[in-house]
């Protein structure tokens, strides 16, 4: 960290002497106040539910300027690296700092390739779920089992062992995803084919059967591989910093993907997704393009109860950049697909217009958000919409890693301690029998 040229100073109405604290400055954003020895100067602590205005952690991977909408993954602008690389390419930047070169994409490629597949014990595990488990449920289990088959990579003191657990969660998130819906589907699982792509392996996990031969469709591949990029990391959200928490105790890598899984399961953070394609197909039932203008007059009625999903975001007050990248791959699906008069989408379209021209939600910054036109295009694919948070875990499990792996070599690394204001009875007595 670098020191600002400038301190902060805490004073006190009552007359008690001021307390200065150090700022440091990143290579952009907000500079940050150093409040560690805040309790051992004062007795006192910083109140931040939410943790809106605290920065846990210092971390070179992901940076994200919501008032400008903007998203840089080690510095590259998202707009970029969707256009002019694929999956691989993003996971081995978030992972090790700079794109490759042919060679290392070449070696990363076939590193991850011959990680694909997991231990065969798995399937018996998977059988011992309910076959209308929710997915999420599945993968929660699944993750955290493979500590149980993997145990040789699990001693985050040495790197080597970081850098193989850490290929082997990127490589079999892709095939316990799909075997998860298999399960759900009652179908046999698909192994992985080692000359596909990673993205190419998975829709053919996904959708293949022993019956006939699976053909991977480039644009869906292409369509898919970019929502992976897009949601790939997002700087310190709250499974991410679940994530870090609790690898902060010392936990297994694989216990603490687990538990970004589980915390990514929330319908107000990995499920936006399928809420929002819940709340197109309420509006298709319910009278579909004709009602728009209605449903969003009930929206800006506070008493209606009424919620519009997929637009907004707690980071971005601009355009959230990944949607307008997202709105694209849709068009393209939909159109290789033959699904252009797909009446969903023209909801989609017709709720965008009205909300980036009411002064209503223009005033607040309600704009499309990535979750929008993300499920849209998974459900033209075929993906239920109960995989769409196992799909995003998948994503998002090249993040967890770089994250999980940054916190760890970083010299000042602590197991997470949040402080609380506790409001609750003071030491009493426990009241004798009578």
């Amino acid at each position: 960290m670098q020191l600002a040229d400038k301190k902060a100073t805490l004073s006190f109405s009552d007359g008690s002497p001021s307390i200065e604290f150090p700022v440091y400055k990143g290579s952009v954003g907000p500079d940050v106040i150093d409040i560690r020895k805040l309790y051992g100067q004062t007795g006192m602590f910083t109140y931040d539910p939410g943790f809106l205005a605290t920065a846990s952690c210092e971390s070179a991977i992901t940076y994200i300027d919501g008032d400008k909408g903007e998203l840089l993954y080690r510095g590259y602008p998202i707009e970029q690296l969707a256009v002019n690389c694929d999956f691989m390419d993003i996971s081995y930047l978030i992972l090790n700092g700079d794109l490759p070169n042919s060679a290392q994409k070449a070696d990363f490629d076939s590193l991850v390739t011959h990680h694909t597949m997991v231990h065969e014990q798995l399937h018996s595990f998977l059988r011992g779920f309910r076959r209308d488990a929710h997915p999420m449920a599945v993968l929660t289990g699944l993750v955290g089992a493979l500590a149980a088959f993997y145990h040789d990579s699990t001693d985050i003191t040495i790197p080597r062992h970081r850098e193989v657990s850490a290929i082997r969660l990127i490589a079999k998130m892709p095939t316990l995803v799909a075997m998860a819906y298999k399960y759900s589907q009652g179908q046999p699982f698909i192994y992985p084919q080692n000359d596909l792509s990673y993205t190419g392996n998975f829709l053919r996990m996904m959708f293949a059967t022993p019956c006939e031969d699976y053909k991977v469709n480039e644009v869906v591949e292409r369509a898919l591989d970019r929502i992976f990029i897009l949601h790939a990391d997002h700087e310190q959200n709250a499974s991410t910093s679940t994530v870090r928490l609790c690898g902060s105790s010392g936990t297994n890598p694989f216990a603490a993907i687990a538990a970004g899984v589980a915390c990514l399961w929330g319908p107000a953070h990995g499920g936006a997704n399928e809420a929002c394609l819940q709340m197109l197909e309420h509006l298709q039932a319910n009278g579909g393009i004709e009602k728009v203008g209605a449903f969003m007059e009930q929206v800006k009625d506070k008493n209606s109860g009424v919620r519009l999903m997929g637009f907004g975001h707690r980071v971005y007050k601009n355009y959230d950049p990944r949607a307008k990248l997202m709105q694209q791959t849709c068009k393209e699906v939909l159109s290789a697909l033959g699904l252009e008069k797909d009446p969903l989408f023209k909801l989609a379209m017709e709720l965008e217009r009205i909300a980036l021209e009411d002064p209503y939600f223009v005033d607040r910054k309600l704009y499309p958000n990535v979750d929008f036109y993300s499920g849209i295009v998974q459900r033209a694919i075929g993906v239920p919409t109960s995989m769409f948070t196992a799909i995003f875990a998948l994503a998002r499990t090249v993040g967890w890693i770089a994250q999980w792996n940054e916190m760890l070599s970083d010299p000042d690394y602590k197991i997470g301690r949040p402080r609380q204001l506790y409001v609750g009875p003071a030491a009493r007595d426990v009241p004798k029998k009578r």
